[in-house]
């Protein structure tokens, strides 16, 4: 039976076929060779590895010069309403702070006005005040209100 006379013939390999076995075979080959100690001391690292900067990178694909120009646009656009936005925000910010100065001001001159002054020509009282009296007692400049309302003295000769 051996012979072939009645066997159809075997057909040859088909050229993917033999990249895949020539491949196989420098495998085999390249595992044949036993691996030495790596000089580092590092028997855990695999040596077929390459490192990411070695790595062959695909250039991309060359985008037309319209669309370019359009996501430069589009990009452009994005950019002011995103600066518009911080320059609004910034604005009501400054707004805010200039409006709560101004309230504290008015307030502080509220109160000012609010406040009923009695000025101490004496100090001797303010020796003879009681510590709870001292603790209310503020000093003001009282130069503005003498020359507001100057003391009235009768005159003498009526």
């Amino acid at each position: 039976m051996e012979g072939g006379c009645g066997e159809a013939p075997v057909p040859a390999p088909a050229p993917a076929q033999r990249r895949r076995k020539a491949a196989k075979k420098r495998k085999e080959a390249a595992a044949a060779i036993p691996r030495g100690r790596p000089k580092s001391g590092r028997v855990w690292k695999d040596p077929g590895k390459k490192r990411f900067s070695h790595m062959i990178q695909d250039k991309a694909l060359r985008t037309s010069w319209a669309r370019k120009m359009k996501e430069r646009q589009e990009k452009k656009l994005v950019q002011d309403l995103a600066r518009q936005l911080q320059e609004r925000k910034q604005k009501e910010r400054e707004e805010k702070k200039r409006r709560r100065e101004e309230n504290l001001k008015r307030r502080l001159e509220n109160e000012r006005k609010a406040e009923i002054v009695q000025v101490i020509r004496n100090p001797l009282k303010l020796k003879r005040a009681k510590k709870k009296q001292l603790r209310r007692v503020e000093k003001r400049d009282t130069l503005a209100l003498l020359q507001k309302t100057p003391v009235q003295r009768k005159a003498a000769t009526d």
